[in-house]
């Protein structure tokens, strides 16, 4: 029995998906589990779907013995051991383009609102002061709109600029076609002195962490504006804080932060709260219920495919296999150490058995392979157990076709 356990509120979508393909036995959480009721609850599971919260570290993995496949229902994959999970057999699917349009939305609001000083405005008011002038408010029109990674988001981003009026420039450490008139720039630094809106839309990791920072805050525009809805780690916040407190930068937008809370209850530490000129929002660019919608259907398809025919196209750490029609009676999915003599010995034990193989691929993946096998008969379990003793096997399944 296949066993699917969801945490952090997965959208509904997700179950429809799920109980189309005749997987049933669904569990669904509000939110993120920790400590012993998380390894409670994925001990028995087949198939474990997360959000950004919930942390399947080494220990948590190593006690999901059933599972087969993990669906991270967002973009990002940190949360996750990709590693130790790909040494356990575990492909771990996300769904890095469903939720492009509603942060690229968020990103242009915010620029916006930012560039007509509305943040602080609002606060006035609220606070019973009428400050009716233009002084400092800009429209977005005629403005550049500086991009820093130009990939599924930042790219979207540009087209809804350019809609608006905004010249866009970019710059991305991969040679990418501009969209619409978009210009490359040949280096950071020509992207922030020419840029009276920066953007962040990079990944997370060593090369990019504090890729603005007190340097590169001082090569942009006087009165320019930041807005990161990337990774929190490509900020330094209290650099940032600095140029604001000096006017240098006139505002900024995070969605994204160093250090995240873990619960509603846990409130953010940072020296940017309270300040009128800085929009804060916990970690939401990509949560509209369009984009949740989409996340869940998303991710559940691939898991879906994986689990009825072993497709792996898209997984964030296994080697890829597209699907593939049947060509046989029962499919073999085989993952194992890339070390000379591992198909031939899958060949072999099928050989001794009787078994004709009627397709076949193999993917690898630096020190990993995984083999997809197609034979004429159903597999025994005899034959089952001799596959899972060959040297350097990881996980071996069989698929009904």
């Amino acid at each position: 029995m296949t066993k699917i356990v969801l945490f952090e509120n997965i959208h509904p979508s997700a179950s429809e998906v799920f109980n189309s393909a005749g997987f049933t036995d669904i569990k669904t959480f509000p939110s993120a589990l920790v400590g012993d009721e998380l390894l409670n609850e994925v001990k028995d599971a087949t198939v474990i779907g997360i959000r950004s919260r919930t942390q399947l570290e080494e220990k948590v993995l190593e006690h999901a013995q059933a599972a087969r496949v993990v669906g991270c229902f967002c973009i990002g994959t940190n949360q996750v051991d990709l590693d130790y999970a790909m040494q356990k057999g575990v492909p771990v699917f996300n769904a890095p383009f469903s939720n492009t349009r509603s942060v690229a939305e968020l990103v242009i609001a915010e620029a916006i609102l930012l560039l007509r000083r509305i943040p602080e405005k609002n606060m006035r008011v609220h606070a019973g002061f009428w400050d009716k002038t233009a002084q400092g408010a800009f429209e977005a029109r005629g403005k550049t709109l500086g991009i820093i990674g130009y990939g599924n988001i930042g790219s979207q981003v540009g087209t809804l600029a350019e809609s608006m009026g905004m010249s866009v420039s970019f710059y991305d450490v991969e040679a990418k076609l501009p969209l619409g008139n978009a210009k490359s720039c040949a280096s950071l630094a020509q992207l922030l002195a020419d840029s009276d809106v920066v953007t962040l839309h990079v990944p997370g990791g060593a090369e990019t962490e504090n890729i603005i920072n007190e340097r590169t805050l001082a090569q942009m525009k006087k009165g320019a504006i930041v807005i990161n809805a990337s990774r929190g780690t490509v900020v330094d916040i209290n650099a940032l804080d600095a140029a604001l407190e000096s006017g240098h930068i006139s505002g900024a937008a995070l969605d994204v932060f160093p250090v995240e809370p873990k619960s509603v209850e846990e409130p953010l530490d940072s020296p940017l709260k309270g300040k009128d000129n800085v929009i804060l929002t916990p970690h939401i660019g990509g949560s509209t219920q369009e984009s949740q919608e989409n996340i869940g259907r998303e991710v559940a398809e691939k898991i879906v495919s994986y689990l009825q025919n072993g497709a792996t196209k898209s997984a964030v750490n296994f080697p890829e296999i597209s699907y593939l029609p049947s060509t046989g009676t029962q499919r073999i999915i085989h993952v194992h150490k890339n070390v000379p003599g591992t198909m031939a010995g899958l060949s072999n034990v099928l050989a001794e058995h009787g078994f004709n193989i009627s397709g076949q691929q193999l993917q690898t993946r630096s020190e990993f392979g995984y083999a997809m096998t197609d034979v004429d008969k159903p597999i025994t379990e005899p034959v089952l157990k001799a596959l899972r003793a060959l040297p350097g096997t990881l996980r071996c399944e069989t698929l009904p076709l």
